[in-house]
């Protein structure tokens, strides 16, 4: 009698068994010397071939020697213990081929040692057979519409590969070298013009409003011509979000069309003038004698009454403006020698009140004699001062700053070139100088906008006094001038006429029943010895500007090359600094903040690091400034505080449950988008943390200038919860007002008292009243740069809140910072 649990185990092997041959997979098991031990039903129709005939059998002898040899190396590797998929095409014993996917998968014994393998195969013959059809269908496709001339392209937005035929760019006259297989190539070299409504169609169709792609524009040929497009498309699959990942098309040539088109326009423009009497005035010209027969318009057009007016070639000649007499004779003759299509001319014709009107004429010649001599022409005259009014207008807006009346950034632009090419004639200097008012911000800010206006028109003209009438003074925007000074014949010219303008930038200014007192920073650059060309001259005198800044403005400074290589220094770690923020390599270091009575760590600074590749760690003393004038601040301060919110979270649930991370804010991010701080504290929500979590450092300089945007922002942190810290107080214009008028939490003493304090009895009676004077406010106090334990004591006997220093620990890496509160908290 059979043992039950042996009866169960064979039961439960046969249903395994019939549950493998019901899978629609062929499944074998050959071991380590090739021979079949397992096969499923599948396999066995699959090959015809009964079980017995298979099993123990050598994979040659069951497959053929072929196929085994096909298939043998991927069933070694399966055999060396390596599970690996392939797709391939085994032939058949008897003839005939067989596409597969295949998986195989080792089999080991106790030891670890490859017994056999599995393969599951199965069977994708049919796929391979519908994927050929379609690449064929493609084919004939494409080859059907480049026989008609259009060119075909085939574009994958999501990877922006776009498969260009070689008929496409034949179009335009390029090569498989000339233009990659890429959406941009076509995409820039398509006229600015036409890209906006082309990218309207194309996204039209992808969002499904249109059935179509359709779209004509311009596209530049390699010989640098334009050719007119029409391009038309559509898309054929689309991801599971229903964006598009394949649109196919083509580009059919139009150009010839178009011309027509314009051609059209022109001529039937020209029977529209020539047909029209209502608004214009009709002449028929004898061009023999110069008399002309007109219509009352014409007349009525120059103030005179139809009756009683002659107009004939005297007449004419002498209404018309004696600058333009030439042009429009130049016009007439070229007309009648066949070198123009029309006669068509602007010119200024005096009227019966004595004014001058722009007249807008146009004509042409319909009757010849034998000879080929014209004798009559037909033509309409209108008056287009309005038009000339209009476009003086544009002209002015164009070139001429509104404010001041001086030339604009477009038209020194201009004339500075101008400058540079008679210069070169006459090989003579030419000095570019470029003016910033000092302090001009404060004025705008204090008084208003209005009288910053004011001041800079009175700048305007005490500049355009200081040069001759030949120099060119334009204001480029804000507070910022320039001059050009052609064909000098002193180079210390330039120099005379910077101390001129200084000079005359530091008189007082009398607006607004104020007093304004300013200065003028300027930068000196020499052409050609600085530079030869127009963009390097201004950009050097811009260098040299900032120099006279920085030496302590109400100066001149010439430029020299190495402003230049520290404006490309500025500009490659400004460049290195954009790249550290964007691969996340710049770190967020922690510095304690103990309070000074219990030695216990209650809050820590986060401070900003910078390791480069190639110069090691670079002082945020050297960054921050760079990043502050790039605009990086904002994302080096978003980044500080994301990394302070994560740390704040844990450790305050690990460690100290009212922990708080501060974080510096620069004079630039505060006086920036209200929006920043409001995603801030939206932050903190998600979060789960109270706004006393962090705490905000800022400046002194911050609060002299506190807008109605600073005051608004303080108010936002009081209202979130977070609290403010006032940072270097001391060495700053330090002023109780704004100690009570804004809600400030904390005062950091700089380190400069912290310093001295034990060899500087004054820094010591500093730091007493400054430590009293918070607390009457009930402010806590911040000491900065403790190093040593005489000023720790100092400090504490004196009644400091809290310290921060070296005493304590240098700023570290969050997980060395946290070792220091494992440490306290055991």
């Amino acid at each position: 009698m059979q043992n039950p649990a042996t009866e169960q185990f064979e039961n439960d092997l046969q249903q395994l068994r019939h549950l493998i041959d019901a899978l629609p997979v062929c499944i074998s098991y050959v071991d380590a010397n090739y021979h079949y031990q397992f096969i499923n039903q599948v396999y066995i129709d699959w090959f015809g071939i009964p079980r017995a005939a298979v099993i123990n059998k050598h994979m040659a002898e069951v497959i053929g020697e072929e196929a085994f040899q096909h298939v043998r190396p991927q069933v070694m590797r399966a055999l060396s213990g390596e599970s690996i998929a392939y797709e391939t095409t085994v032939p058949y014993l008897h003839g005939g081929t067989r596409s597969i996917s295949a998986q195989l998968f080792p089999v080991f014994d106790h030891d670890g040692k490859v017994r056999g393998c599995y393969a599951m195969i199965i069977d994708i013959s049919q796929r391979k057979q519908s994927e050929e059809q379609l690449h064929l269908h493609e084919e004939r496709w494409q080859l059907a519409l480049e026989g008609s001339g259009d060119g075909v392209w085939d574009w994958y937005p999501q990877t922006g590969i776009e498969i260009l035929s070689d008929r496409l760019r034949e179009i335009y006259g390029y090569t498989k070298e000339d233009i990659a297989d890429l959406s941009e190539e076509l995409d820039r070299r398509t006229h600015p013009d036409d890209l906006r409504q082309m990218h309207l169609d194309r996204q039209a169709h992808f969002d499904g409003k249109t059935p179509i792609y359709i779209n004509e524009h311009r596209v530049q040929c390699k010989d640098g011509s334009w050719k007119w497009i029409l391009t038309r498309g559509t898309v054929i699959q689309r991801d599971s979000d229903g964006k598009p990942t394949r649109v196919v098309g083509t580009h059919t040539d139009i150009s010839e069309r178009k011309q027509a088109e314009v051609a059209l326009r022109e001529s039937e423009e020209r029977l529209r003038m020539a047909l029209s009497a209502t608004h214009q005035g009709l002449y028929d010209l004898n061009v023999l004698t110069g008399d002309a027969i007109v219509s009352p318009e014409y007349a009525h057009m120059l103030g005179f009454a139809h009756d009683g007016f002659r107009e004939n070639k005297k007449n004419w000649v002498a209404r018309v403006h004696p600058e333009d007499i030439p042009a429009a004779a130049r016009a007439f003759r070229e007309h009648l020698e066949g070198r123009s299509d029309e006669y068509r001319v602007e010119f200024r014709q005096k009227k019966a009140s004595g004014e001058w009107a722009w007249i807008l004429s146009v004509g042409a010649v319909v009757e010849w004699d034998r000879d080929g001599r014209a004798q009559r022409m037909l033509g309409t005259v209108l008056d287009i001062t309005e038009k000339k009014k209009t476009e003086a207008l544009i002209w002015q807006q164009a070139n001429i700053d509104t404010l001041t009346g001086l030339p604009n950034r477009r038209m020194f632009y201009e004339r500075l070139d101008h400058d540079i090419k008679l210069s070169k004639r006459h090989k003579l200097a030419l000095a570019v100088l470029f003016i910033d008012l000092d302090f001009f911000k404060e004025v705008n800010d204090t008084l208003g906008h209005s009288t910053g206006d004011a001041l800079l028109i009175v700048a305007a003209h005490r500049l355009r006094k200081c040069v001759r009438e030949s120099d060119t003074v334009a204001r480029l925007g804000g507070d910022e001038f320039t001059v050009s000074l052609p064909e000098m014949h002193e180079e210390n010219r330039a120099e005379t006429i910077a101390q001129n303008i200084i000079r005359s930038m530091s008189t007082p200014f009398q607006l607004a029943g104020e007093e304004i007192y300013l200065s003028a920073s300027v930068g000196i650059t020499v052409y050609p010895r600085d530079a030869d060309n127009l963009d390097d001259l201004i950009k050097h005198a811009d260098q040299a500007m900032y120099a006279a800044k920085a030496q302590g403005r109400n100066r001149f400074s010439y430029f020299t090359p190495g402003l230049q290589t520290a404006a490309l220094a500025r500009l490659r770690m400004t460049n290195d600094l954009r790249t550290a923020i964007a691969e996340n390599s710049l770190r967020v270091y922690f510095q304690p903040i103990v309070d000074i009575h219990s030695g216990k760590i209650q809050k820590a600074e986060a401070l900003v690091r910078w390791l480069h590749p190639q110069r090691g760690f670079i002082s945020p003393m050297e960054f921050i400034p760079i990043a502050e004038t790039s605009g990086l601040i904002i994302a080096i301060g978003d980044l500080v505080f994301r990394e302070a919110l994560r740390w704040v979270r844990k450790w305050r649930e690990l460690y100290r449950p009212d922990f708080q991370i501060s974080i510096n804010q620069s004079p630039m991010e505060f006086q920036g988008d209200q929006e920043r701080y409001i995603n801030w504290i939206h932050e903190l929500a998600l979060q789960n943390l109270p706004g006393q979590a962090i705490s905000v450092e800022i400046t002194e300089g911050l609060l002299l200038d506190a807008s109605q945007k600073i005051t608004s922002k303080l108010l936002q942190f009081r209202d979130a919860g977070i609290q403010v810290a006032l940072d270097d107080f001391g060495t700053g214009y330090s002023s109780l007002s704004y100690l009570k008028k804004f809600d400030i939490d904390y005062l950091k003493i700089d380190q400069s008292f912290v310093r001295n304090l034990a060899t500087d009895a004054s820094d010591i009676v500093l730091s007493e009243a400054i430590i009293m004077m918070a607390h009457k406010l009930d402010l806590k106090v911040i000491a900065e740069g403790v190093e040593t334990q005489q000023q720790h004591d100092l400090l504490k006997q004196a009644g400091c809140d809290f310290a921060q220093g070296y005493l304590f620990s240098k700023p570290l890496p969050p997980e060395e910072f946290e070792i220091l509160l494992q440490r306290q908290k055991t």
